[in-house]
């Protein structure tokens, strides 16, 4: 019986260009048409930017617009699935491919083991907690999670509150000590 070779032979000079990047072969087109990619009833929970009120926002922009997609539940579903809350038709994501989570002013992205990965700014992640602005990617669609605040007295919109991580300080936790208890 012969034995078969199951590796892929390529000259050394095909170059970069036949090496995957970032999850995606290089032969396909990093950023396409998300809006195209969304099944119809994803579609038809869109809303124009210019009338969207204030809340969190799966952001995907296309040549006539900006189109929001509400994020209002606390955990939303991204992927190919039936099940998904936000269906891509892309062969490139996964059925279940990412969840968004709300919690509290916390909103955090979370791969669901799939096969290509969850981007937010260019870099893979597991888990990654989202700020206003930033560019997520699964499979071939690319959106931006977005933030419009409330306004304020003054008719202006508020934008959240952005505090650098160096600012926080770590709280140690030493479980050997005892607990203090408020005494009424």
């Amino acid at each position: 019986m012969p034995s078969t070779d199951h590796t892929s032979h390529r000259p050394a000079e095909a170059g970069l260009a036949e090496r995957e990047t970032h999850g995606m072969s290089a032969g396909q087109p990093l950023v396409v048409d998300s809006l195209s990619l969304l099944d119809h009833r994803t579609r038809a929970q869109m809303i124009p930017e210019q009338d969207a009120p204030a809340g969190r926002y799966l952001s995907i922009e296309d040549a006539e617009g900006t189109l929001l997609l509400p994020l209002t539940r606390p955990i939303t579903h991204i992927g190919r699935g039936l099940v998904a809350d936000v269906r891509f038709e892309d062969t490139q994501v996964s059925r279940r491919h990412a969840i968004v989570a709300v919690r509290g002013q916390a909103v955090r992205i979370l791969d669901d083991r799939s096969t290509g990965g969850t981007f937010v700014n260019g870099r893979r992640v597991t888990v990654a907690e989202l700020a206003d602005g930033d560019v997520v990617r699964v499979g071939r669609a690319v959106f931006r999670y977005a933030v419009i605040a409330a306004p304020d007295a003054d008719g202006q919109a508020r934008r959240p509150r952005r505090v650098p991580v160096s600012a926080v300080r770590r709280r140690r936790v030493n479980p050997r000590a005892p607990r203090r208890t408020a005494v009424g």
